[in-house]
């Protein structure tokens, strides 16, 4: 199995394909992109209440564009990575992707079919630190957070 992480790096980076990103700085971008929108998960699920968020959106019963873990997220890139590297004009496109890369963690989630790579209940234990505490804390969002979720 894929990690999470991996995942939703392969997505971002997927969606990001047609926008224009400065070459030197492209890996960073998408990597920082990545690691925002898992730092907003995992800040999601360390927080009351959180895990039922991040269950209604990968479900679908919460729109991206319309969930706080969407919001927090951009502002995550927005003061991270676009606060710190020039990307020109592509940063609204950039950040226009983080809804569209929230709703398709769906993609990733088993469902009752066998379908997907990840059992919910291991997503959300992962998230939230559960089954051996595999993310004991949100810790620091570009402080390494690529590798934590291998199973």
């Amino acid at each position: 199995m894929a990690s999470i992480s991996d995942l939703i790096l392969k997505q971002v980076t997927s969606s990001a394909g047609k926008i224009d990103i400065p070459a030197g700085i492209k890996d960073k971008v998408l990597g920082g992109l990545s690691d925002s929108i898992l730092g907003s998960l995992t800040q999601t699920a360390a927080k009351t209440g959180g895990i039922d968020m991040i269950k209604e959106l990968v479900t679908g019963k919460t729109k991206p564009a319309a969930s706080p873990i969407t919001s927090l997220a951009t502002n995550l890139f927005t003061k991270n990575i676009l606060g710190k590297m020039d990307v020109g004009s592509s940063a609204s496109a950039l950040t226009g992707l983080i809804p569209g890369v929230l709703g398709n963690l769906s993609s990733f989630i088993k469902d009752q079919d066998g379908d997907g790579d990840i059992d919910l209940q291991d997503f959300l234990a992962a998230l939230s630190g559960g089954n051996g505490g595999i993310l004991k804390s949100a810790g620091s969002l570009l402080g390494g957070l690529g590798g934590l979720f291998k199973k």
